[in-house]
C-alpha cells in the first residue's frame, strides 16, 4: 500500500445516535475489499461494533480504527478510517478520534436533518479544526428530504454548505445520485449495490439538478478567483477548475460539501469514498503540528509532516488486553521501527515500542515500522495514557493536550468478598487507564468506592464491564449528581497563615491571595495551566516567599479547591492568584506552606460568595402533537426550561433545559406519558447554580462529599 503521504486519508465518521455511522463504515470496508460480507448492526454482525455490549445493543460504545486501500483514477490511497459513537455518554471517545485525525465525514439522517448530537459533534470537530464532508444517509427512509437537511446543516449548525449531490427520488423511489460536479446519473446494481452504472441525468430531473448545480457553482466561485472571473463573464467552468476549488475550500474549513446515500441499501459509498480522496486532506496539507518545549512551557516548537523530522505521536486511546496494553498513537513526524525507545515528556518516562501493529477494528497486522501520517497501535508502553505526547528522546516535544469533559453522575460500588476488593481496585485502574471521561475514587468516610461518569448508559456499560467481564462481584448503589462549588465574586487579599509551635522545630507558613472566578476561555487567553477548572498564579515579587515553596503553596490550594471547601464537592472556574507572604529561615517548610494555601482558600471562598453548581442537560423530545401538552407539563414540573419547539410534520421536536437530578428514569416516563410514542436524547450542557432552597436539602443528603473525586 501506498507510503506517499499525499496519497493518505486519516478521517473518522460521526453523528447523531442511529444516524447510520456503523453502517456507512461497514459498507466502506466492503467496497475497498477489507471485508468479503458485509457487516449488519441490526444483526450483530458489524465488524466495527465487536464488543459484546455493543452488538447486543446496536450502537457504538468505543471508536474502533481500521485501514483499507481505495482506488480513484488509477492511484491507490490509504484510508484510515476510525468509527465513532454518537451516543453522547461516549462523547471522549469522538473527542479523541477528532483530535488526531485531518478530516471527518459528518452522517445525517435523511428525515430527521442536524439531531442535537449531532450538533455536538460539530462543535467537537470545530474546537480541533478538522475539515468535513457531510453525507445525508436514510434518503430511502419514508419522508426523508434531502433539501429540508440541507437546510438544517445551514441553519443549525451555520455551516456555509455546498451540494455535490443530489438524489433521484426519495424514501421508497430513491434510486440513485446524480453528480452535480461531473452532471451525470449514477445507480448502484447487483445484489450489494457494487456495480456502479453512469447514465443520463433523468428529463424529469433536469430542472432540479440545474437549481443544485448553479448553488454549487455560485458556492465555489466564492472559493477562487479565477473561478469568480468565469463565473461573472458566465462561462461554465470545468469539473477540474470546481474540484480545485471545492478541496481548497475544504482545507481552509470554509465549506462543507453535502453528499447523499442510502447505506442500508448500498447506494452512494463508492461515490462518498471518491469525495474523501478528492476533498479531505491528506496529512502533508494540514499545518505542521505545533507544541512545546517540555522545558520551557513559553517556548513553541512545531514539527513537519515529514518521516525525516524528529518522531512525535500523540497518544489517543489505550485498551487493556490479555497480551499487553494496546496504545493507539497518531504518527505526526518521523519514522518508528519497532523496538524504538522513546520519551514521555510529560512525565519523563522512558517508553519502549516493542511492537507495531496496524489495526483492522480487533485483528492486528503487525508492521516493522510506521512513518508520519499514519494511526498505529504499540505494544510495550507501560506509563502512557490519553492526551501524553510521545517523541524523540534527543528532540523532545509536548503536544496539546485534549479536552477531557468532567463526569456529571456518580454512584457507589461495594466488592462482595475481600479477593473482589482487591480485583476491584486493579479493574478500575484498569478503566480509568482506557477511558478519560471515567473517575474513580474511595472514600475513606464512608468505606465506599465511588464511580463516576458521563451518563446512567456509561455507568451502566462500566458496571457490566467489572461484573461480567472482569468477573468481579460488587453491589450498586442508585445513581447520584455530581455537584460542584463555585465563586461569585473576588476576594482580595486573604491571609492563611499556618504557625505550630511544638518543643523543637516549629511550623511557619503564611500566604495572602486573591481568589477569583475563572473561565477556560480567559486561562487559554493569558496562557495559564487550568487543569481541573482550577488556574494558580505566582504574583509574589521581592522574595517575599522563598521560590522553593511556591509550588506547595499552589499544592494546598489546588487540593483544597478538588476536595471542596463550603459544600465538600469540587470546586471549579476559580483562579488562585499568590501576591504575598512571609518565611521563617528555621520552622518554614513545604507541609507548612500547603498548610497556608489550604488556609487561605477555605478564609477566601467564604468571602467570595461560595454557590453549589448543578450540572444541566439539554434535552431534546421528539413528540407527536397529540402529547405535546403532557411532556410540557412535566418539562416544567422538573425545574426544566423550554428553549424551543419546532414542527416537524406531525410531530414536535421541544428542546429544554433540565436539571440532571430531574432526569433519572425520564425515558420510562417519556414513554408512559406518551404511549411509547415519545423519544428524547439528552447531552450535558453546563454547570449552573443551584436554588438556594435546594442546596442545602443536597448538602445535608449527601454529608461527607459522596462525589467522585479526580
Amino acid at each position: 500500500m501506498t507510503a506517499d503521504l499525499s496519497h493518505i486519508r486519516n478521517f473518522g465518521i460521526c453523528a447523531h445516535i442511529d444516524a447510520g455511522k456503523t453502517t456507512v463504515s461497514e459498507r466502506i470496508l466492503f467496497y475497498t475489499g477489507k471485508n468479503y460480507k458485509m457487516g449488519e448492526v441490526h444483526e450483530g454482525t458489524a465488524t466495527m461494533d465487536f464488543l459484546q455490549e455493543e452488538q447486543e445493543r446496536g450502537i457504538t460504545i468505543q471508536s474502533a480504527a481500521t485501514t483499507c486501500p481505495w482506488t480513484r483514477s488509477g492511484k491507490e490511497y490509504k484510508l484510515n478510517l476510525i468509527d465513532t459513537p454518537g451516543h453522547v455518554d461516549f462523547t471522549i471517545e469522538v473527542e479523541r478520534s477528532l483530535r488526531v485525525l485531518d478530516g471527518a465525514v459528518a452522517v445525517f439522517d435523511g428525515k430527521e436533518g442536524v439531531e442535537a448530537q449531532s450538533e455536538t459533534v460539530w462543535r467537537q470537530a470545530d474546537r480541533y479544526k478538522v475539515p468535513r464532508l457531510c453525507f445525508i444517509n436514510k434518503m430511502d427512509k419514508l419522508g426523508a428530504s434531502f433539501d429540508f437537511s440541507y437546510e438544517t446543516i445551514k441553519t443549525r449548525l451555520g455551516a456555509n454548505a455546498l451540494p455535490l449531490q443530489c438524489p433521484i427520488g426519495t424514501g421508497n423511489e430513491f434510486q440513485g445520485i446524480v453528480d452535480l460536479v461531473d452532471l451525470r446519473a449514477y445507480y448502484f446494481e447487483g445484489d450489494k449495490g457494487d456495480k456502479v452504472t453512469e447514465k443520463d441525468i433523468p428529463e424529469d430531473l433536469q430542472e432540479y439538478v440545474q437549481k443544485w448545480r448553479h448553488e454549487l457553482i455560485e458556492k465555489a466561485a466564492e472559493l477562487d478567483d479565477a473561478l469568480m472571473g468565469k463565473y461573472l463573464e458566465g462561462q461554465e467552468p470545468t469539473r477540474d477548475e470546481i474540484r480545485a476549488a471545492v478541496r481548497k475550500g475544504v482545507v481552509a474549513r470554509s465549506v462543507y460539501p453535502v453528499l447523499c446515500g442510502a447505506a442500508l441499501r448500498n447506494i452512494g459509498i463508492q461515490l462518498l469514498l471518491d469525495a474523501v480522496v478528492d476533498y479531505l486532506p491528506s496529512p502533508t496539507e494540514k499545518p505542521d503540528v505545533e507544541g512545546t518545549d517540555p522545558h520551557d512551557k513559553n517556548v513553541k516548537l512545531s514539527r513537519p509532516h515529514d518521516p525525516a523530522a524528529p518522531f512525535s505521536a500523540l497518544v489517543f486511546k489505550v485498551v487493556s488486553d490479555m497480551h499487553g496494553d494496546l496504545t493507539y498513537i497518531r504518527v505526526y513526524s518521523g519514522t518508528l521501527t519497532k523496538g524504538t525507545r522513546l520519551l514521555n515528556p510529560g512525565n519523563g518516562k522512558k517508553e519502549n515500542a516493542s511492537r507495531i501493529f496496524e489495526m483492522h477494528a480487533q485483528n492486528r497486522i503487525p508492521l516493522e515500522q510506521v512513518t508520519a501520517g499514519n494511526i498505529v497501535a504499540v505494544v510495550g508502553i507501560k506509563d502512557s495514557y490519553t492526551g501524553d505526547t510521545l517523541c524523540d528522546q534527543d528532540d523532545p516535544i509536548m503536544l496539546e493536550r485534549m479536552f477531557f469533559p468532567e463526569p456529571v453522575i456518580a454512584m457507589s460500588i461495594e466488592p462482595k468478598t475481600t479477593e473482589d476488593k482487591r480485583k476491584l481496585s486493579e479493574a478500575l485502574g484498569v478503566i480509568r487507564r482506557e477511558d478519560p471521561s471515567f473517575r474513580s475514587n474511595y472514600n475513606e468516610e464512608t468505606g465506599e468506592t465511588i464511580i463516576a461518569g458521563m451518563g446512567e448508559l456509561h455507568l451502566e456499560i462500566i458496571k457490566n464491564k467489572l461484573t461480567r467481564d472482569m468477573k468481579i462481584n460488587v453491589a450498586v448503589g442508585k445513581p447520584k449528581v455530581s455537584y460542584r462549588e463555585a465563586i461569585t465574586k473576588k476576594a482580595e487579599y486573604v491571609r492563611g497563615k499556618f504557625v505550630k509551635q511544638t518543643g523543637g522545630r516549629g511550623q511557619f507558613g503564611d500566604c495572602t491571595i486573591h481568589l477569583e472566578p475563572f473561565t477556560a476561555e480567559q486561562a487559554a487567553a493569558e496562557e495559564l495551566d487550568f487543569t481541573d477548572n482550577i488556574a494558580v498564579e505566582n504574583g509574589v515579587t521581592g522574595g517575599a516567599i522563598p521560590k522553593e515553596y511556591i509550588p506547595s503553596v499552589e499544592y494546598g490550594i489546588r487540593q483544597t479547591c478538588m476536595t471542596g471547601v463550603k459544600f465538600g464537592y469540587p470546586m471549579i472556574n476559580v483562579k488562585a492568584t499568590i501576591v504575598d507572604g512571609s518565611s521563617h529561615a528555621v520552622d518554614s517548610s513545604q507541609v507548612a506552606f500547603e498548610q497556608a494555601g489550604r488556609l487561605a482558600v477555605m478564609e477566601a471562598t467564604e468571602k467570595a460568595g461560595p454557590v453549589l453548581l448543578e450540572p444541566i442537560m439539554k434535552v431534546v423530545v421528539t413528540v407527536p402533537n397529540d402529547y405535546l401538552g403532557n411532556v410540557t407539563g412535566d418539562i416544567s414540573s422538573r425545574r426544566g426550561m423550554i428553549i424551543d419547539t419546532d414542527d416537524r410534520g406531525v410531530v414536535k421536536l421541544v428542546t429544554a433545559e433540565i436539571p440532571l437530578d430531574q432526569l433519572f428514569g425520564y425515558t420510562t416516563s417519556l414513554r408512559g406519558m406518551s404511549q411509547g410514542r415519545a423519544s428524547a436524547t439528552m447531552e450535558f450542557l453546563e454547570y449552573r447554580p443551584m436554588p438556594r432552597a435546594l442546596q442545602e436539602a443536597v448538602v445535608e443528603a449527601d454529608r461527607g462529599g459522596k462525589v467522585a473525586k479526580k
